[in-house]
């Protein structure tokens, strides 16, 4: 789980791009990082399913020449020394622990976080567990996960939305159903997303155990596997929070969206977009203005030298 204290940084650029492989003492988590010669702070920026760091790559570039320092990890499973075998090693107490990972081999004590789809689940954990290292964060698709688990509990039209976790849940089919004929099935997910992002997707989906891992995400998190201490604490947040959702998402209804707020005590800003779940293929710019002006308003000079909020 990475739990010791021993974390080590290795930067290397690769094809004019710069990445950097953080070891936790038990895997290596592989990262785009970009303007790290920068002064501002740092963005830390999670991926979903089925997708990696190359999400990113064009609100790095906009981060970065505003001054931030941006780190996008290949999240465990993705990365290719951070790909366990065993279900239970893909509870979001380990993706968590691998966000930690990151921020302690930076010596970050306090970040920006921004997430997508499984990204956005291991952030509102992570805020969950450590609000006191986050200056902003910021949910793309994703609800807060009590207010999802309460949509999925009881309304209808988020269990049609969810089918298909059943169907993730089943042992080896769905590998075989996604990669099967170059993996075509696949392919349908991503029909917002440019030939190179698909290409650079597959090149990792077509590594060894990197579908199956990805999709250990939903068998680790969602069903019966888990134990009472993988649970994470999900209550009330402090954290200044940006949420932006598609209201043609295929796979988050109105009801979990409308539910989030209740648990929003701090700073909360709601953004509903007529799109889909790829907020940031589909609607670049309003998306990555938004995040860029959240992270803006709430830096550093927002909160006292003591990191307590301003009055």
């Amino acid at each position: 789980m990475g739990t010791n204290n021993s974390y080590s940084v290795k930067e290397i650029i690769i094809n004019d791009e710069w990445f950097a492989e953080i070891n936790n003492g038990e895997y290596v988590l592989n990262c785009r990082i970009g303007g790290m010669e920068n002064d501002g702070e740092t963005v830390i920026l999670l991926h979903g399913f089925p997708e990696t760091s190359y999400m990113w790559v064009e609100l790095m570039d906009m981060l970065t020449k505003k001054g931030y320092r941006v780190i996008a990890p290949d999240q465990r499973g993705y990365s290719p020394k951070a790909r366990p075998t065993l279900i239970k090693e893909y509870t979001l107490k380990h993706t968590v622990s691998d966000v930690l990972a990151v921020a302690n081999a930076y010596k970050l004590k306090r970040f920006h976080l921004v997430g997508h789809d499984w990204g956005s689940s291991v952030g509102w954990a992570f805020i969950a567990e450590y609000p006191n290292m986050i200056y902003s964060w910021t949910s793309l698709s994703i609800p807060h996960m009590k207010a999802f688990q309460e949509a999925y509990n009881n309304d209808f039209d988020q269990q049609k939305k969810s089918k298909y976790i059943g169907f993730f849940n089943m042992p080896f089919f769905p590998e075989l159903y996604m990669s099967f004929n170059n993996y075509k099935n696949l392919r349908k997910v991503w029909k917002v997303h440019g030939d190179e992002e698909i290409d650079a997707y597959l090149n990792v989906f077509r590594q060894r155990g990197a579908l199956r891992s990805a999709l250990n995400w939903y068998r680790a998190n969602i069903g019966n596997r888990r134990k009472p201490s993988d649970y994470i604490q999900f209550g009330n947040v402090s954290v200044p929070t940006l949420f932006i959702w598609g209201n043609m998402d295929m796979a988050i209804g109105r009801k979990s969206v409308e539910l989030s707020e209740k648990y929003m005590k701090g700073p909360y800003t709601f953004i509903e977009l007529y799109a889909g779940h790829w907020l940031i293929q589909e609607e670049f710019d309003k998306v990555s203005n938004e995040i860029i002006k959240h992270i803006g308003k709430y830096s550093s000079s927002f909160y006292e030298p003591h990191l307590g909020r301003k009055k």
